[in-house]
């Protein structure tokens, strides 16, 4: 949902779009006098309030990771939605939710200033409605007739406010100051909080659910015939007397997680003062939203690129929405599967840094290759040999490793894709936010598709709501859903991903242009400035 263009450059964090350069502060003013040292110590961002910037994205990650690996088994376990009805649910949510985004972000454009700024009122007014209808999410209503209705309305309706908060939340950064050094900084600043929120997702989401003991009745189907070692995993677990603890869990978990999202907000409205640029975007010549659409979606590289992370985006989806399904039941570990929810997060936490390094050490595309590349044996692996423990965490660590890949990469490949755009069409620019915005919005649809499509195959594969052990071909959907499918999804992403033409002989090639056409503009600048002294 980055409805703004922050052009940073992982590899050596320099600015790509124009700067203020430092000895033209009298230019860039049009005034003889320099800006004080008490001036530009106000124009400057504090650590505190990077700090608190950074803080306003942690709601989106956190709750956005404790529904991607917890509503479908929640639904499904817990408030006992037919498999069809669940998959309803996940796709019409995630759908609604892509095509809010750009509708919301048309709406904040629009947006007059208020004294608390624009971006600001947003913010505040979507959090608590957000909250409320997040915590009603986790809630099993005590009604079986419109018990879909009651999810799918909570669950697009939060979609919906945490767009309104996390969309000018993004273009935010716009506004808490007028030079990109410190816009950079901050969004370095909250990247970090935002990778670290969806370890918080997971932990808190895990923890308090794993702690109540999941209710279910063993399965005596005859198709159950192979999975004799599960059975032992899965002793009988009464069911009447522990569906209130498991429903309880879920609602304090999410009780939790609105508490936090509720500070999170206090702590940007307080410690983040948005800074009025409204002259500077007037005087900025608006784009036609549509010659823009048609523009980029005509640049081939842009195209190439989105469809490749499109797929290999798609696989890893799918195994984060039914990893948790495919943990309880096909592998039998009832009690371990949030702990190996979590050990996946904190390993792809960890793994960012070094895949920066990498990508600036051994190029992009290479960083690509490797990265996606990476978790498909251990894919194949989990699904091959009997269920154990120890290779089910060997196998989280090293998806993890190439989740933090598939979070990293598009982002700083994007970039790439704007400047090789700029550079072909010099005289339409400022589509930055229709690169962004449309990357997440086919993002979020191939979610909702993943979801939907995964949920539908195991309800007609037999999957039944309750039980201790699935059917032989509920267990062979899930192998299929967490290994086959994702291998060939990534394999064909990297296939298309063999025709994207930048490379990084192309890149710094299009980032010296770039800096050399932003030179010939300062100079012209500083001419304009000048010329009035020479015919004086």
């Amino acid at each position: 949902m980055l409805f703004y263009a922050v052009r940073w450059d992982v590899c050596g964090g320099k600015e790509l779009q124009k700067e203020r350069p430092k000895n033209m502060n009298a230019v860039q003013t049009k005034s003889p006098l320099p800006l004080s040292k008490q001036q530009e110590r106000k124009r400057a961002l504090t650590v505190w309030s990077k700090v608190c910037f950074a803080i306003g994205g942690a709601p989106y990650q956190i709750t956005g990771t404790a529904l991607g690996f917890f509503l479908q088994i929640f639904l499904l376990d817990v408030a006992r939605l037919n498999p069809l009805n669940a998959s309803v649910i996940l796709f019409v949510g995630r759908a609604w939710d892509a095509v809010t985004d750009p509708t919301v972000g048309f709406l904040v454009s629009r947006t007059p200033w208020t004294r608390h700024g624009r971006m600001m009122p947003w913010i505040l007014v979507s959090t608590i409605p957000a909250v409320l209808c997040y915590f009603l999410i986790w809630v099993v209503p005590p009604i079986e007739q419109g018990k879909m209705m009651w999810y799918l309305l909570f669950y697009c309706l939060f979609q919906t406010l945490q767009t309104c908060f996390h969309v000018p939340y993004s273009a935010l950064t716009m506004f808490i100051s007028t030079e990109q050094r410190e816009r950079d900084s901050a969004t370095a600043y909250r990247m970090t909080v935002e990778v670290f929120g969806t370890v918080v997702g997971t932990a808190i989401q895990g923890q308090i659910v794993g702690m109540a003991n999941t209710p279910c009745k063993n399965n005596t189907s005859p198709n159950n015939s192979s999975n004799d070692s599960i059975q032992s995993n899965n002793s009988h677990i009464p069911l009447k007397s522990n569906i209130f603890d498991e429903r309880c869990a879920y609602m304090i978990a999410s009780a939790v997680i609105s508490l936090i999202y509720v500070v999170c907000a206090a702590v940007l409205f307080f410690g983040v003062r948005e800074q009025d640029v409204q002259g500077e975007l007037k005087a900025q010549k608006r784009v036609s939203f549509q010659k823009g659409l048609r523009l980029v979606m005509g640049h081939g590289p842009y195209v190439k690129l989105v469809l490749a992370f499109l797929f290999t985006s798609l696989a890893f989806m799918l195994l984060e929405g039914n990893f948790a399904v495919f943990i309880k039941y096909t592998l039998g570990f009832r009690e371990d599967f949030q702990n190996i929810l979590l050990v996946i997060m904190v390993s792809a936490t960890v793994s960012i840094p070094m895949w920066q390094w990498f990508l600036c050490r051994f190029g992009k595309k290479t960083a690509v290759y490797i990265g996606i590349t990476w978790a498909v044996p251990f894919m194949i692996l989990v699904v091959s040999v009997n269920s154990s423990l120890i290779v089910s965490y060997i196998v989280s660590i090293a998806a993890g490793v190439s989740v933090g890949a598939a979070f990293l990469l598009p982002w700083s490949m994007l970039p790439d894709v704007v400047d090789d755009f700029k550079l072909q069409n010099p005289t339409s620019q400022g589509h930055e936010a229709i690169f962004y915005s449309f990357y997440v919005f086919f993002t979020k649809f191939a979610s909702g598709v993943s979801l939907g499509v995964s949920t539908l195959a195991l309800s007609f594969a037999g999957y039944e709501t309750g039980v201790c052990v699935q059917s032989d071909s509920v267990n062979l959907t899930l192998k299929l859903l967490v290994s086959a499918a994702p291998v060939s999804l990534i394999a064909l992403g990297l296939l298309i991903f063999m025709t994207y033409p930048i490379d990084e002989e192309r890149r710094e090639y299009n980032n010296k242009q770039l800096q050399l056409l932003l030179r010939n503009e300062e100079e012209e600048d500083e001419m304009e400035v000048l010329k009035p002294d020479i015919t004086a």
